[in-house]
């Protein structure tokens, strides 16, 4: 038994650009994501250059990650930069008290930060310590990655191995402040970010794209505050806003913060909790989007959802602070329907980070601390698929008598999801079928343009429960889809139960 559902997208009515920054990721000092992760030191038998992992470099350059965000989350704001450069063996040692209380050795650094983003072929996106540290310390840190010429912190960076200075736009004025970030009010951190604004300077070319530390879910309160502020300097002599925008953090946790459950063993009920969870994303950016409406009506200050993603119960045996969990089916239908609200978004939404990349939360990459084995998990290949809506023109998807729902703890979870884009004469259409059990038809009538020579994948698995191991490393893994076609100008398009689809075409 399945449900079809009936929608239409004008191929020649473009919408806004979907910025590729939404694909962005997130790199902690966090449990295995840095040391062990992205960075094994030069003396490792796996392959290095400079102690980062080539094997971990190859499988996300397939994604085309747009940007990265280092060192932290809450690490960020007890991290002192000036500590991670220099000679190894003279850089001190630290605690990291926000995850696990683990010492420190300050090896991986600012240097070598920008070389795995030079390796990637990524944008860095440096988030600053407001929480412990000071002006002058991200003053600093901004002219010594930046600057040319001749300066104390120039120099300092040639010392140290570079001659060049890099190009660095992205940077976050602090992180979480309203909790691990220096437990602020609102009121108290706008005063902060306009200070710390003020000096992070823009360098020769080198533009900065200031991010204000924002919200935490639906306090929308705190947005408010952070566009009050600018609403207020509005009136004075500046050449732009002292930041360009202001972020939110949302994690997809079906359970409590206390028990957040099972990354693989869970209920249906538990499920489809999840995927309304996940849902209320839109919820989320539609109500920051039309508080910054009413101060910013042009939408020139972005939102940045810099921390998203599921997060479960450690794996048993690990360590609780290292925040280790699997990567089902499920996930995956977690980051699609993400994808298909970011795309939605497109207006205001300019850069999302999932947290995180290698071995913490709902990561790209597991890399086995015994074997070195690697592992690419379900949601890595939700990326991999979807990359071509990375700065495509969205397409809006008009649905033609709603899709089908699910009553789910008291509110209606649509169970397809679909968005589309255009670039280059490419049209790419994502679905995903949300429900457990039952399979789903899409009928899409495509208007203003006719598409030919078309390629469909599909990523699912026997269960939501499925995973990837060292074992079985391709449980959940794409293959080609022979259930998309073109008839009659209508692309007819079958989504088994639990499953996420892409369809792409040339378009005339």
């Amino acid at each position: 038994m399945s449900s079809t559902v009936n929608a239409v997208v004008n191929l020649d009515l473009e919408g806004p650009v979907i910025n590729r920054h939404v694909y962005g990721h997130f790199a902690e000092h966090l449990g295995r994501c840095i040391y062990g992760g992205f960075y094994v030191g030069e003396d490792s038998d796996i392959p290095n250059e400079g102690g980062i992992r080539l094997d971990v470099v190859e499988a996300l350059r397939a994604l085309d990650i747009p940007n990265l965000r280092w060192p932290g989350g809450c690490f960020a704001d007890e991290y002192h930069w000036r500590d991670g450069i220099g000679p190894k063996e003279d850089r001190p040692v630290m605690v990291n008290t926000h995850w696990g209380g683990v010492e420190e050795n300050n090896h991986f650094g600012t240097h070598e930060f920008m070389a795995l983003c030079e390796l990637l072929g990524t944008e860095p996106y440096i988030s600053g310590n407001v929480g412990s540290g000071t002006v002058q310390e991200m003053s600093e840190w901004v002219e010594y990655l930046t600057r040319d010429g001749d300066s104390p912190a120039v120099r300092e960076r040639k010392a140290n191995g570079r001659e060049e200075p890099w190009s660095v736009k992205y940077w976050g004025l602090g992180n979480e402040t309203w909790g691990c970030g220096g437990n602020m009010t609102a009121e108290q951190y706008a005063l902060e970010a306009r200070r710390y604004a003020t000096y992070c300077r823009d360098y020769g070319d080198n533009k900065l794209y200031r991010i204000a530390a924002g919200a935490s879910d639906f306090s929308y309160g705190w947005t408010e505050t952070l566009m009050k502020q600018l609403s207020h300097l509005g009136c004075q002599r500046v050449e732009r806003p002292l930041y360009q925008a202001v972020s939110v953090h949302y994690y997809t946790v079906a359970g409590t913060w206390a028990d957040k459950g099972s990354a693989t063993e869970f209920t249906d009920a538990e499920y489809y909790t999840t995927m309304a969870k996940a849902a209320r994303t839109d919820e989320l950016l539609t109500g920051h989007a039309n508080v910054m409406d009413l101060y910013d009506p042009k939408k020139e200050i972005g939102i940045v959802l810099d921390e998203w993603g599921t997060w479960w119960n450690v794996e048993p045996g690990t360590n609780p602070g290292f925040l280790y969990q699997q990567n089902t089916m499920r996930d995956a239908l977690v980051a699609s329907l993400h994808f298909d609200i970011f795309h939605r978004h497109a207006d205001r939404l300019v850069m999302a980070n999932i947290a995180q990349t290698v071995n913490v939360l709902q990561a790209m990459i597991l890399t086995d601390p015994d074997s070195g084995a690697l592992v690419l998990t379900p949601t890595y290949h939700v990326f991999r698929m979807n990359k071509g809506h990375q700065d495509a023109a969205s397409l809006q998807v008009h649905v033609v008598g709603g899709a089908p729902v699910k009553d789910v703890d008291g509110a209606e979870l649509a169970t397809v999801s679909v968005s589309a884009s255009r670039k280059d004469g490419r049209l790419l259409v994502s679905l995903s079928n949300l429900d457990a059990g039952e399979a789903a038809d899409v009928e899409i009538d495509l208007r203003g343009g006719v598409v030919a020579g078309l390629e469909s994948e599909i990523l699912t698995a026997g269960t939501l429960h499925s995973h990837n191991t060292p074992e079985a490393p391709e449980a959940v893994a794409p293959r080609a889809h022979d259930g998309a076609r073109i008839e009659g100008g209508r692309l007819l398009v079958h989504l088994p139960a639990h499953s996420f689809v892409t369809v792409a075409g040339d378009v005339a």
